[in-house]
Order: C-alpha cells, then structure tokens, then sequence
C-alpha cells in the first residue's frame, strides 16, 4: 500500500482528507452539540441548487455552491429568530428548494453535465493543490476563530438562552459559526460527495460521544477518528478498487457501532 504514496494524486488526496478531517470533526462537534445535525443535510441538497445554476450560466459551479449553502444556512437562522420557524422545519424548506432548483437548472443544462457524478458520489482522487490550499486556509480560520472564542463558542451550542442573559455576542458568534458550517460543506462535497457528507460530520462525533461529554475532549477525539478512518479508507480503496467515499463511511458506520456494543458491554459488567 505504501507505494500508492509514490503518485502525486495520492499524495495529495492523503493531504485533503487530513486536512478536512480536522476541520469536518470540529463543525461536527459543533453540530452535535447543537443537535443541528439535519441542518447538514439540508444545506448540502442546497448546495445541489448551486451547482446546476452554476453549470446552466457557465460558472464555478463550487463558487455558485458555496453561494447556495452560506444563503440557505443563514436563511435558516433567519426564519428562525425573525418567524420564529422551528429549525428543523426551515431546514426542510431549504432542502426541497435546493434539491427543486438542482434538478431544474441540470436538466435546462445543453449537453452532458461533466463531474455531476464527483459531487454527488465524490471522488477524493481527483483534488488538486488548489483544493489542498483552499482546505487548509479554511481550516487555519476555523481553528483561529475557535482559539479566540472558545468558551462562547461553548455556551452557544448548548443553551442560547443562558448565553444572552450573560451578555455573550449570540448573534455574532451563531452567525459566524453557520458560515463556518456551510463553507465546511461545500469543500467537504469533493471529498465524499453530496449523498455521503452528513455522515462524515457526524459519525466521528457520535463515536467519540460514546466515551467522552466534555466539548473540548469530545472534538479532540473527533479528530483522532476521523482522521484514522479516513487514512484507513483512502489506503484500503486503492487496493481494492472501490471509491474512497464509500469505504471512509463504511469505517465510520463500522467504528462508531463496535463502540457502542463495546459501551454496552462494559456498562453491564
């Protein structure tokens, strides 16, 4: 397996998956701790709408994404502070809209739509050094922004109420948080696709969950999985032959129930 590391594009794909499994683990803590795991689903069936009205005008279908997904993720806190819209019924708004949007613009499409397959089913093997870049700059200003706060990123996620009566900057930091949510998605889309994203951003938490509570612990722990599985599953596909996407969720799903049965047991010894 060791010689796959002599191909540049394997090379790279190795770089893209570390580094995005830094970043996905971190917006999954996030999520998790927010029980906003649909909102994942929702803005990545938005960005769908995104990338058929990039392919119908001609331009970066991800840039035309990236647009959809920020939109709709804002457009859920704003139904739901200004109209008081619960969240998950927004989120199931943004959903079909986005979906309804995709499926128009890609059929009004002239022609073949080239790479629709890469983003909805996803191919790791096909990043570039541009896509390495714009993953690490990403998550360089995730982890900085989480440095500076951390603690009110904390309280956010797990009692908004508490957090305004303590005078905390709720909006700024909700606001800033879900953008952070959206543009993980739309770079996440090339590594495992549209229909295999919500698992990545939520199974390495979930596992961790099972031994740790704490946020800080939890997102560390997060990490470690997700990065571990995502080696594991890159290394594997290439030996097998079968797309990487699928055997990193298969790890994932496989990793995340041996945990639970092994909580299980020790909770009954």
């Amino acid at each position: 397996m060791l010689e796959m590391l002599d191909y540049p594009f394997f090379r790279l794909a190795l770089i893209g998956v570390l580094i995005i499994s830094v970043s996905a683990a971190v917006i999954g803590t996030y999520i998790i701790s927010r029980r906003l795991v649909a909102i994942c689903g929702g803005v990545t069936h938005a960005c769908f709408g995104g990338l058929g009205l990039g392919y119908f005008l001609g331009l970066n279908p991800i840039v035309m994404a990236a647009v959809f997904a920020v939109g709709s993720s804002l457009g859920v806190e704003w139904m739901s502070r200004r109209f008081h819209v619960r969240e998950d019924s927004a989120i199931a708004v943004v959903w079909a809209l986005g979906m309804a949007i995709g499926v128009l613009f890609v059929f009004l499409t002239p022609g073949y739509v080239p790479e629709l397959n890469s983003f909805l089913f996803g191919n790791i093997l096909t990043v570039t050094t541009g896509d390495i870049w714009a993953f690490a700059i990403f998550t360089v200003a995730l982890l900085a922004f989480l440095a500076m706060y951390f603690k009110e990123i904390v309280v956010c996620a797990f009692d908004h109420d508490f957090a305004r009566v303590s005078g905390l900057p709720v909006t700024f930091i909700t606001t800033v948080m879900t953008v952070m949510v959206a543009l993980c998605i739309v770079l996440t889309i090339r590594l495992v696709g549209v229909m295999l994203l919500m698992s990545m951003l939520s199974l390495p938490m979930m596992t961790a969950e099972t031994w740790v509570h704490r946020f800080g612990p939890l997102m560390r722990f997060s990490v470690v999985i997700s990065a571990v599985c995502c080696v594991a599953g890159l290394f594997i596909s290439a030996v097998i032959d079968v797309p990487a996407s699928a055997i990193i969720v298969l790890i994932m799903a496989t990793v995340f129930i041996i945990s639970r049965i092994l909580r299980a047991l020790i909770h009954r010894r």
